[in-house]
């Protein structure tokens, strides 16, 4: 029986995301005086965190060049609700200003093309090559375009996935508020591993939530899933029949059979139990990998993804490189952006003490999902984690019980409105 969820006010969110901070650099001796370039890839909740918490309070000692292309980071956690109309774009999107300007961070606004490991050296898009003696990699996650049959690419505009927010994001909030009473939405969720577990069915739930709102109570949401069961599952239908009463449909393989095809052209699904023919919005969630660099770099292993010494997030293939965020095999660790800030605190600690001669503190991780369902009704699940038996294990447990009142549920997401912006003010501020 899963033990009764605590619940946080947005201080109490605040001084959490911060405990593993202080267990990350406290007591740490003064660094060698001789500079260590560390590189770090990618700007989002893992990589921006690492830079922010290798750089404090040691410019004199390493420096540290953060490379991600685009000049500003929309955050995927919180973009369902934009969706459903409870954020806008620009609640969701932030700069590395303040990042840059506070911890003397190298901002360096290229894409990674090529990882050379034995020279230890990194190339950019414009021909720049930059040497490391250590890497911090948080290059996020691709999505699989051939692992749904008629689906690519070239067809992500008429079919959008949404799993990398930014303009698939603008375009199926585009979409979902051009459905027309009585239309069909069918969301095809992806397989296990990917990022964020309950963020499909909270997107039914945010869809759902806008389409009521605008009187289209008599719209379907069909979710094609490829699993036999989903993160919070009892939780989400619970809410379903309550808010949405008859919109949300959920379907197991074992119920559809599989994904024939899809026809991008006439918005069509194939199944091995239905057809659904010119649907209004076609929502794909393709199987994920690591991003591509690390791939490109052999870093990963036959799932796709990247595995990791859990004591320090460090590459288990190149003792160099430290791997963090939805790219990395973490055991019992969800692919989140909490999971991400979490891993790249324990990867600053590592890096901090390879160029002090020091050791690093025992890893202590944490997360919390939260999930909202409709107005003042939010549910979450998390752990806490250590290093045991090579991987990141659970070691304590919790989550939202079905059946809690309307106080408990406003309550929940107040802290998770309170943990964003802790959680984006831990990163880029």
């Amino acid at each position: 029986m899963p033990r009764p969820p605590k619940t946080f006010t947005r201080r109490e969110v605040n001084t959490r995301l911060g405990t593993v901070t202080v267990a990350a650099v406290i007591g740490a001796p003064a660094l060698a005086s001789a500079k260590a370039n560390v590189i770090v890839i990618g700007g989002g909740a893992g990589g921006a965190t690492a830079a922010k918490y290798i750089a404090r309070g040691t410019t004199e000692n390493i420096e540290v060049t953060l490379v991600e292309p685009a000049p500003t980071y929309i955050t995927c956690f919180h973009s369902n609700l934009v969706l459903g109309g409870f954020k806008s774009f620009d609640d969701i999107s932030y700069s590395y200003d303040k990042l840059v300007a506070n911890y003397g961070i190298t901002l360096i606004p290229q894409i990674v093309t090529r990882i050379d490991r034995t020279a230890r050296r990194v190339f950019l898009g414009d021909g720049t090559a930059l040497d490391y003696d250590a890497l911090v990699l948080s290059p996020g996650i691709d999505l699989n375009y051939d692992s749904v049959p008629g689906w690519s690419k070239e067809h992500e505009d008429a079919m959008p996935h949404a799993w990398k927010a930014g303009p698939q994001t603008y375009l199926l909030k585009y979409k979902l508020d051009r459905v027309p009473d009585g239309g069909v939405i069918v969301v095809l969720a992806p397989p296990n591993p990917y990022r964020c577990p309950p963020a499909p069915y909270e997107r039914a739930s945010m869809m759902a939530h806008t389409l009521q709102r605008a009187g289209k109570s008599n719209c379907k949401i069909i979710i094609l899933d490829p699993k036999d069961k989903f993160s919070k599952q009892a939780l989400f239908q619970e809410g379903w029949e309550k808010h949405y009463p008859g919109m949300i449909e959920w379907l197991s393989r074992d119920v559809y059979g599989d994904i024939h095809s899809v026809d991008p052209a006439t918005n069509t699904v194939v199944t091995g139990f239905e057809t659904y023919k010119n649907t209004a919005l076609v929502n794909v969630i393709p199987a994920q990998m690591a991003g591509a660099i690390a791939r490109d770099a052999a870093l990963h292993n036959e799932t796709g993804f990247c595995p990791i010494d859990a004591s320090s997030m460090q590459s288990a293939i190149d003792p160099n490189i430290f791997i963090i965020g939805d790219a990395c095999i973490a055991g019992d660790m969800p692919k989140s952006a909490f999971a991400a800030n979490s891993q790249a605190k324990v990867a600053a600690a590592a890096v901090r003490a390879r160029f002090s001669g020091t050791r690093a503190p025992s890893p202590r991780l944490q997360n919390v999902c939260w999930s909202m369902i409709a107005d003042d009704d939010a549910v979450k699940v998390g752990a806490r984690y250590e290093a045991k038996g090579g991987k990141l294990s659970s070691v304590e447990n919790f989550v939202s019980q079905t059946g809690e009142d309307v106080a408990m549920r406003r309550k929940t997401q107040f802290e998770n409105l309170g943990w964003y912006e802790g959680m984006t003010a831990d990163i880029f501020l």
